[in-house]
């Protein structure tokens, strides 16, 4: 149902770079939105997560992460229409990114928008859960014409959640790709600026946090 990694995402939301390494992991979600065990959409949300990882440790900050892959999660998932009265374990998952401190939203293109299980997935998430969250988005599509899902669909989605959408998005298509491994410098190099972004917003919050 879950790939995860490192321990179980708990405790509460921990604040931004600068805060004490002994203080609990930042909680790092990624969406997989892609159908298939091994696609180009996992191969891009790996190199993303990876580089947030090794940007946040560069500041002495641990991170916890997950990846929920929505393909996996079955009848008892694709076939509730609310969150009320959902499988327990489908609860979990869903809560694994209510709870997030950065959320990474990845899916391929599908007649120009998002797959279909991965919006079915949000349309259960809680309306609220997901305000003032970072969420960096991502998409892979077979061609650059695919990369407007990013603007035109993704980010209105979490702007409906209240969401902290990342400034710079990430499109990778099927050229940028050996398989399913990314090749393309110019990707990666947007993924750095994305991170960035990421870093920014983390301090944003913890200085509004402070302020209260």
């Amino acid at each position: 149902m879950t790939t995860t990694t490192e321990s179980a995402l708990t405790g509460p939301r921990p604040g931004a770079p600068g805060r004490p390494p002994e203080e609990q992991p930042l909680r790092v979600v990624v969406i997989n939105g892609s159908p298939r065990e091994k696609s180009k959409t996992v191969g891009l949300a790996e190199v993303m997560l990876e580089t947030l990882s090794r940007a946040l440790a560069d500041r002495g900050i641990a991170v916890d992460h997950a990846r929920v892959d929505v393909y996996r999660l079955g009848p008892a998932f694709t076939g509730a229409l609310e969150r009320e009265g959902i499988a327990p374990d489908i609860d979990e998952v869903l809560r694994q990114a209510e709870e997030a401190d950065v959320l990474i939203a990845a899916t391929p293109v599908f007649r120009g928008s998002y797959s279909g299980m991965f919006k079915h997935f949000f349309d259960l998430v809680d309306q609220y859960a997901l305000a003032n969250t970072p969420v960096f988005l991502a998409a892979t599509g077979g061609g650059e014409h695919h990369a407007l899902v990013l603007e035109h669909a993704l980010r209105p989605l979490f702007g409906f959640f209240q969401a902290l959408t990342v400034p710079v998005a990430v499109f990778a298509s099927s050229s940028d790709f050996d398989g399913t491994r990314l090749m393309t410098p110019r990707v990666f190099g947007r993924i750095e600026m994305a991170v960035d972004d990421v870093l920014g917003l983390l301090e944003l919050r913890e200085r509004s946090e402070e302020s209260r």
